[in-house]
């Protein structure tokens, strides 16, 4: 099992975590937003004054952002030439994932190194951060989200990033709905990438639970591979759902399938980001990297 570390930032930092919570530099904005998996005491208490805004979990469930300093509504933060806009939303999150970097780096080597044409289908795509790193990369990417607004999102960060005018499709749709239709059509993919939630709704009301349909799922994404795969990114973020447990997943569904990849190079671990001043790594969900084939 591997650590994947997201070390690269210049623009986001972890400027310290302690009970359960985590201060952090969005560029010039400071937030603090709770984080279950900081068990500990805060390394620097004196620091943690100094913020903009503060997401405050509700005992009966949601939350909300306390303005300690005057912020704006959305700014841009920069990954190398990647460019995101962040903005607060009710549910603590940011529109990014800034530990998903590692993965972006690790994407965006793939492509580049297998030199010949890539088509990636985004499943569960979010506001982007996968579609603008495998854009940049010069793939071809199928986009795909339940949330209209993510999509919006999305779009405005491939601008953003001057990659607008390159080949990309965005689609509002149940993933698991658009992964059947792709069979259908016979439309294959050298890469897939999952970052499944726990528990959503698509478009017309459909219900996600990650446990009762991510294994099926995963076997209709692996219909889709073409002749020549390059690889399948695995993301959960689902409490309890180990990066073993995702592992196996694949393997059985790559089993089943019967295709010629069943030896491929599989390397899983834990997402985290590390926290500035300290020795310390702020685990973040887990991630299997399923390396179908090296060029």
């Amino acid at each position: 099992m591997s650590i994947f570390i997201a070390n690269d930032w210049l623009d986001y930092k972890i400027l310290d975590a302690g009970q359960g919570e985590k201060l952090e530099n969005w560029g010039n904005i400071t937030t603090i937003r709770p984080d279950p998996q900081v068990i500990w005491e805060r390394n620097n208490p004196k620091i943690w004054q100094n913020y903009h805004m503060h997401y405050h979990r509700s005992k009966s469930g949601g939350g909300s952002w306390q303005t300690a300093k005057q912020a704006p509504s959305h700014w841009k933060i920069n990954y190398n030439n990647l460019t995101f806009s962040i903005k607060p939303t009710d549910f603590k999150h940011m529109g990014l994932f800034p530990e998903q970097a590692s993965n972006w780096n690790w994407l965006m080597n793939t492509i580049k190194l297998h030199k010949k044409p890539v088509r990636i289908l985004n499943l569960f795509g979010y506001t982007g951060g996968a579609t603008v790193a495998c854009i940049s990369a010069g793939a071809k990417v199928t986009h795909v989200d339940a949330a209209k607004g993510m999509n919006q999102w999305a779009k405005e960060n491939i601008r953003l990033s001057s990659l607008h005018e390159m080949p990309y499709r965005i689609f509002t749709d149940d993933v698991h709905k658009f992964v059947k239709r792709e069979q259908r059509r016979e439309s294959f993919y050298e890469g897939i990438i999952l970052d499944p939630p726990s528990y959503g709704r698509g478009p017309s009301g459909e219900i996600w639970k990650l446990e009762e349909r991510l294994y099926n799922l995963i076997e209709n994404c692996i219909a889709l591979l073409s002749e020549n795969p390059l690889f399948v990114l695995l993301n959960t973020y689902t409490t309890g759902f180990t990066a073993i447990a995702a592992e196996n997943v694949l393997k059985m569904a790559v089993a089943k399938a019967g295709k010629k990849i069943s030896q491929a190079a599989i390397n899983s671990g834990t997402l985290a980001l590390p926290i500035a001043n300290s020795n310390l790594i702020l685990p973040c969900g887990n991630s299997v990297r399923w390396t179908i084939q090296k060029s």
